[in-house]
């Protein structure tokens, strides 16, 4: 589904008065680099879903406001959070770049754990990886250093989870691994989770151990 177009009239309450942070794409439609971006902006958007709000603006048929953002070339990406902007980037680039200017603004559950936040206790040993996916799928990719225990498993694993350091959980896409969190810390078990799964720590383009 396309992202939706807003006007200059709409801006104030699409935008500004939002409760998501929001990522603005000021865009036009004769600029073919703005089509290059369409399904990197459309993929985003979807694995954001509920946590931000992507929108285009015309700059053709929005110019006071491309001028008042200061909007000199297309296409421009602005992220915007409780009514302000609070980062800017421009030109073809990566999906990885797109998330990083909006992540640091996402609605955060408790227990998670970002992927750039997660690689540095990784490699001071502070914490290990538990990957709670099919056997298949650890041996094929994994964070490095992670040990293996199947999501079914964990909760009459939760001894065996702290012999080898603080434990984080992760699968594919990390909706699993909150899920059994938030499932658990309701019987006073708290266990961090790597917000993203693998999918987030694969845009980040981490590094992955391939057996």
């Amino acid at each position: 589904m396309p992202l939706p177009i807003v006007n200059e009239s709409e801006f104030e309450t699409k935008v500004l008065r939002n409760e998501l942070p929001v990522l603005v794409d000021f865009f036009a439609t004769w600029c073919a680099p703005c089509k290059q971006m369409d399904p990197e902006l459309d993929a985003l958007s979807h694995e954001l879903r509920g946590k931000a709000e992507f929108v285009k603006v015309d700059i053709d048929k929005s110019q006071r406001l491309a001028t008042m953002m200061r909007v000199e070339s297309v296409p421009t990406y602005v992220a915007f959070s409780r009514g302000r902007p609070v980062g800017v980037e421009r030109g073809v680039i990566s999906r990885a770049r797109l998330r990083a200017l909006i992540e640091p603004h996402l609605p955060r559950a408790e227990g998670a754990i970002r992927p750039q936040e997660l690689l540095p206790l990784l490699n001071k040993g502070a914490v290990v990886a538990i990957d709670t996916r099919e056997a298949v799928s650890f041996n094929r990719a994994r964070l490095p250093g992670a040990r293996h225990i199947p999501l079914e498993e964990i909760a009459t694993r939760l001894a065996e989870l702290h012999m080898h350091g603080t434990p984080v959980l992760y699968c594919r896409s990390g909706d699993k691994t909150k899920e059994l969190c938030d499932k658990l810390a309701t019987d006073g078990i708290d266990l961090p989770f790597l917000e993203g799964g693998l999918l987030a720590w694969e845009a980040a383009f981490l590094p992955i151990d391939k057996p």
